[in-house]
């Protein structure tokens, strides 16, 4: 396998040098120096470039260099200048950053100003949504430039990711950030869903163990019926993120768009290769029905969609409450915070398999998350040859395994060991995520490691490697009882069709959010305000929303 690696790694330096020496015939021609040829204007060699650089290859620059960086600062792991994650970087690969550090709650307005400005940093990382950036070109066309990247486009053709990227490509064809990509969608642990009091359901009656199988909706609620009757009085479920996590969750399985995953509210109907407006559906009829039962029925807190996560994770804490949305790093706070509350032995947490409702999906099933997109000024003050150095030094600490690896678990012998087995272990002084969780130290909080910017993407066994004993069971009981839902087909209309559906969308979908919590919460009654509802989507445009997708997909078959 490592001749293997070698061989192909030696074929895609080759690529590369023919690649440099093609860009000297761009019409905006660069100097010798800048477009990577020697003084005779041959096509640079990889030993007259100032950096090392390939698949397995760790990137180094000759000379020290520094690259501006937007920096989401996580009010949870709050950046500190003297973490290991800088020192060792700059000791491995000569390369420093020049932060634009921002609070992790203004991130997305504050990125929005730097880059209308002209002002954003070179690297653009934790970029949920690049549609904003794309016309007004400050943001490179990423795609042009990944063949300088081995480690990316080795990712890309393993594991088949072509499809996955076709999502993110826009109707010029080019797509505009480099994104995370897993080699499974789901089973690292991540997936949102809810946490329970197993011992109190016990104690109730419930076992969930055996009904999450293949129970629905309605049977999950009739355990909560069991479970409240049992505890009396108070919500016995009050959840984080306003709502919008749990939204999400239940919608899926209702193929209703919702919460964080509202976007346009279109759905695709793979039986008759169409599309469709779920936010006005019988599916949604049923999904808002079902969380305004839960309201109704004072098993979930009303407050769920309007307070601060701190708030429902004390109500949790405290034992008040036994039932709340979680992920995996959530989840080891959960722990910690009950063994102070109620005492280590007095508790048992468990994430269930989320009930069932019109499919039998997981939650996730794209295989992309959010990325890094790279200014157009990085490409303007650098150069040509300047911006594929730092591409290159992108591709490693981004994409290779040992990147990957580094960036996840930090430095073999100062922050973890791993064993001929390839088992990784932390020391047993630090502490992340349910691991070692006797530890005075976090991997993340004074070391750097395992931090969002960063920490994204990579083979199963590379999540699975990081997962507590609890987070691999939940995976394995998701991956057993539930299935991955196929990608819907891209719809990518022209600069002039995404603008107009914008102007429609816009409008459109905060008024279906709003109406959303209005029915949840018992404001308006599905029944009695339906015809009004679907009169005010409407009116909102959405019949023109509707045919202006089908056009779109129509064309593009």
């Amino acid at each position: 396998m490592m001749k293997l690696k070698r061989v192909i790694s030696a074929l895609l330096v080759l690529a590369m040098v023919f690649s440099l020496g093609a860009c000297n015939n761009k019409e905006d021609k660069k100097t010798d120096t800048d477009s990577g040829t020697s003084d005779s204007g041959a096509a640079a060699t990889e030993e007259e470039l100032d950096y090392t650089f390939g698949l397995d290859t760790t990137f180094k620059s000759d000379e020290p260099i520094t690259y501006s960086m937007m920096y989401s600062d996580h009010e949870i792991y709050p950046y500190q200048e003297n973490w290991l994650v800088w020192d060792k970087i700059k000791e491995m690969t000569n390369v420093s950053f020049d932060l634009n550090i921002i609070a992790r709650a203004d991130y997305d307005d504050k990125k929005s100003l730097l880059i209308n400005s002209g002002e954003a940093p070179y690297i653009i990382p934790k970029t949920y949504d690049e549609s904003a950036f794309i016309t007004g070109g400050a943001v490179v066309p990423i795609s042009e430039w990944v063949q300088y990247m081995p480690n990316y486009m080795n990712f890309v053709e393993t594991y088949q990711m072509e499809d996955d990227l076709k999502q993110i490509t826009k109707s010029d064809g080019k797509y505009y950030k480099l994104p995370g990509m897993w080699e499974v969608p789901a089973g690292t642990g991540s997936e949102y869903t809810l946490v329970v009091r197993k011992d109190i359901f016990e104690k109730a009656g419930v076992d969930v163990t055996e009904l999450e199988k293949d129970w629905t909706w309605d049977e999950f609620y009739d355990c909560l019926a069991k479970v409240q009757n049992y505890v009396g009085g108070n919500p016995i479920w009050s959840d984080r993120w306003k709502g919008d996590s749990l939204l999400k969750v239940v919608g899926q399985t209702y193929n209703v768009p919702a919460g964080w995953s509202l976007g346009d509210g279109m759905q695709y109907d793979a039986e008759t290769d169409s599309w469709y407006f779920a936010e006005t559906s019988e599916d949604y009829k049923e999904f808002v029905t079902l969380m305004n039962k839960f309201i109704s029925s004072g098993i979930l807190d009303p407050e769920t969609f309007t307070q601060e996560d701190a708030t429902a994770e004390n109500k949790f804490k405290a034992g008040e409450t036994y039932v709340i949305g979680s992920n995996r790093t959530v989840l080891s706070m959960y722990d910690q915070g009950l063994k102070e509350t109620l005492g280590e032995g007095n508790y048992e947490l468990y994430s269930i398999v989320l009930p069932v409702a019109k499919n039998n999906y997981q939650t996730e099933n794209s295989r992309l998350e959010n990325g890094i997109m790279i200014s157009q000024k990085a490409l303007d003050e650098l150069g040509e040859a300047g911006f594929i150095k730092m591409l290159r030094f992108i591709d490693w600490l981004w994409y290779s395994e040992e990147g990957k690896i580094f960036t996840k678990w930090g430095v073999e012998g100062e922050t973890y060991t791993v064993d001929s087995e390839g088992n990784y272990t932390l020391n047993s002084d630090i502490t992340y995520n349910g691991l070692n969780p006797e530890g005075t130290k976090q991997l993340n909080v004074d070391y750097g490691f395992s931090n969002g910017v960063f920490s994204y993407g990579g083979t199963l066994d590379l999540a699975k490697s990081m997962l507590a004993d609890d987070l691999k069971d939940f995976c394995e009981r998701l991956n057993s009882y539930r299935t991955i839902k196929p990608l819907n087909p891209p719809v990518v209309g022209d600069e002039d069709q995404t603008e107009e559906m914008n102007l429609i969308k816009t409008p459109l979908m905060d008024y279906v959010k709003s109406a959303t919590l209005q029915f949840v919460t018992g404001q308006m009654n599905v029944e009695s305000d339906w015809d009004s509802y679907v009169a005010s989507c409407e009116a909102n445009n959405s019949q023109r929303y509707i045919d202006m997708y089908k056009e779109i997909y129509d064309s593009q078959k």
